[in-house]
Parts: structure tokens; C-alpha cells; sequence
């Protein structure tokens, strides 16, 4: 799967694009756009990877993701099994902030709109009425024609502009710059993610991407705003969370699998990831 500068054609009856995506799996890898994105997961769990944040998505989430964030929605094992009987499923929308000409969104009535777009490149995590609003316009914009379709995308616009259910996910320091930086950090996500229950080495993280290690360490953090030893770390963290819940193995089983070789090293960088124990973790879950 070659990583790209992501381009989704634009229907001839339309200046931006709205996609709703079935898939066994989402497979966009690591990449980046010049246009802003509003993307509703409708099916399907799994992380999602946008700029420095890491975190699990589900069914109903909902992001307004600025120009050229990088960012990647990787399903769970499951979904890449063979004969997997699994759907992942996305409402996507793609437009330039020129896309109703050069300066529509400077006159007086856009100007919240185009504080939004300032924020956007944090990355917008919606909640709340705000999100069940948006989910609701995304899906109905499908039996909608053309110049409906354009109204009710100023609609979510203008309502997310000024609704306050959000949380920025990033610094905004992350911006995709090539197609072969692109590549570089594709491969190395790709490398953690089917080998984190093992052992994980920065020598053979460099060779991927054939730098040394110093090199390699100042690139990933410039690209990613984090330590290649704190990406492997929440990986595992998560994985551990997921095996919690199920409840089915104790939390020195959970250690091992999740890549940890001593339980005390697993104890100490879970606290410091979850500030909870993974104990208090797992007794908060059966709790709910």
C-alpha cells in the first residue's frame, strides 16, 4: 500500500466532495491533504493516529481535521483476518477553504467560521449535541441535490463554528511536508503495530527508514512531537486497556502480551500514561 498526498476527485456537479466509505477495513495509510476534512465514523473500532494524539475511535466519532494534519484511522486485528465478516464504515467531506471563492469566508458573517478553520489545524474532537447535529446533516446530505447539499455544509459549518462541544486533540505543530516523509513514518507504524508484543528495537526502527538512530530519533520527533519510545509505549497501553476490559486474563498476563517484560516496568508506565493503575483500571470497567 503506497502512502500518498491524498486526493479525492471532485464529482462534476459539485466544489467539494462528500464520500461515504464501506470497507472491509480503513486502509488510507499515514498521509496528509491541503483540504479540510469533517470525517463521522459510522462503523467500526479501532485508533486513530492524527498529528502527536493517539487514541481509540468508535462508532459516532466525529472530526474536523485541518490542511495538511497528518492522520491515519487503523482498524483492530480483527478486521484484517481473512474472511473477516467486518464493516468499517466513514462520512467523509473534503473542500479548500477557497472552494466558494478567494474571499467568502473574510466577509463579516464567516468570520466565526473562519476562527474555526484556525482551530482546525488542532484538530476538532466533537461531542455532544453538536455531534449528534452533524452526524444527522452528514447522512441526510446523501438525498440531497447539489445546491442543498452546499447549504447544509455552510449549516454545519456555521453551527460548529459557534458550538462549544469540542476538545483541540493536538499542539498544531504537526504538518505533513512530502509523500516520502509520508512513507518514512507509514513504515514505522506499520513496524510497531504488527511487532509491539515483542521486542522493539531503535536500530531496526532506523533501518527501516535507513538513518542512524540519532538520526532517526530527532526525525521521528520532529515528525510525530513525540519520542519513538513514547509511541511503542501508548501502543502497548492501549492494547493492555482493550485486554482489561475483556477481563479474561490477570494484569501480569495483560503485561506480557501487550510487549512489557516485567510487570513493575508495565505498572509504572501505565500510571504515568492512564494515571490509574491498570488494577483500579479494570475494577472501574466492571464497575460500569
Amino acid at each position: 500500500m503506497k502512502p500518498q498526498l491524498q486526493k479525492l476527485p471532485l464529482p462534476f456537479d459539485s466544489s467539494f466532495v462528500l464520500v461515504d466509505f464501506e470497507v472491509p477495513y480503513f486502509e488510507t495509510p499515514w498521509h496528509f491533504h491541503p483540504e479540510y476534512e469533517i470525517v463521522l465514523v459510522t462503523e467500526s473500532v479501532g485508533q486513530r493516529f492524527i498529528g502527536e494524539h493517539m487514541q481509540d475511535f468508535k462508532a459516532g466519532d466525529l472530526c474536523f481535521i485541518g490542511p495538511n494534519v497528518p492522520h491515519l484511522y487503523r482498524n483492530t486485528e480483527d478486521y484484517y483476518k481473512q474472511n473477516a465478516d467486518l464493516k468499517a464504515k466513514s462520512i467523509v467531506i473534503h473542500f479548500n477553504e477557497d472552494f466558494l471563492g478567494k474571499d467568502f469566508f473574510n466577509i463579516p458573517e464567516m468570520q466565526h467560521v473562519k476562527v474555526l478553520f484556525e482551530k482546525s489545524l488542532k484538530v476538532l474532537d466533537i461531542f455532544g449535541e453538536t455531534n449528534a447535529f452533524i452526524a444527522a446533516r452528514l447522512k441526510e446530505m446523501f438525498h440531497e441535490n447539489a445546491t442543498k447539499r452546499l447549504l447544509s455544509l455552510l449549516e454545519i459549518l456555521d453551527f460548529l463554528g459557534k458550538s462549544n462541544e469540542y476538545q483541540l486533540l493536538t499542539s498544531g505543530d504537526s504538518f505533513g511536508t512530502n509523500i516520502k516523509d509520508a512513507e518514512r513514518v507509514n513504515r514505522v507504524f506499520e513496524y510497531v503495530m504488527k511487532n509491539f508484543r515483542n521486542e522493539i528495537r531503535l536500530d531496526e526502527a532506523a533501518d527501516l527508514v535507513a538513518m542512524s538512530e540519532t538520526s532517526f530519533s530527532r526525525y521521528f520527533k520532529s515528525r510525530t512531537n513525540k519520542s519513538f519510545s513514547d509511541f511503542v509505549s501508548q501502543i502497548r497501553i492501549a492494547h493492555a486497556c482493550k485486554l482489561l476490559i475483556d477481563c479474561k486474563m490477570t494484569v501480569s498476563e495483560i503485561a506480557f502480551e501487550s510487549g512489557f517484560n516485567n510487570l513493575s516496568n508495565f505498572n509504572r508506565q501505565f500510571k504515568e500514561q492512564m494515571n490509574i493503575t491498570p488494577s483500579s483500571y479494570q475494577k472501574q470497567i466492571l464497575q460500569k
